[in-house]
């Protein structure tokens, strides 16, 4: 599970997030690209963009399901 503590400094405010858990598998920014950007030079992903709509949601949750790692969290800062 991802740990609060732990995100990395890149993510935009809000409910979801990354953890530097991130093995940069690339699946969260393929199933949420809108919302899951790469940080180049760490070689990690990171939200740049919050959801919005129950749809944007839908696929975060999608790749928060996905992640292999479980680097990604929905108990951010609101």
């Amino acid at each position: 599970m991802a740990n609060k503590a732990d995100k990395w400094e890149p993510n935009v405010p809000g409910k979801f997030f990354v953890d530097q858990q991130c093995i940069d598998c690339d699946l969260c920014r393929e199933t949420a690209p809108a919302f899951f950007t790469r940080h180049d030079e760490g070689g990690y992903s990171f939200v740049h963009k919050q959801p919005t709509t129950e749809e944007d949601v839908s696929l975060c949750m999608e790749a928060l399901e996905g992640c292999p790692v479980e680097a990604i969290g929905n108990d951010g800062d609101e």
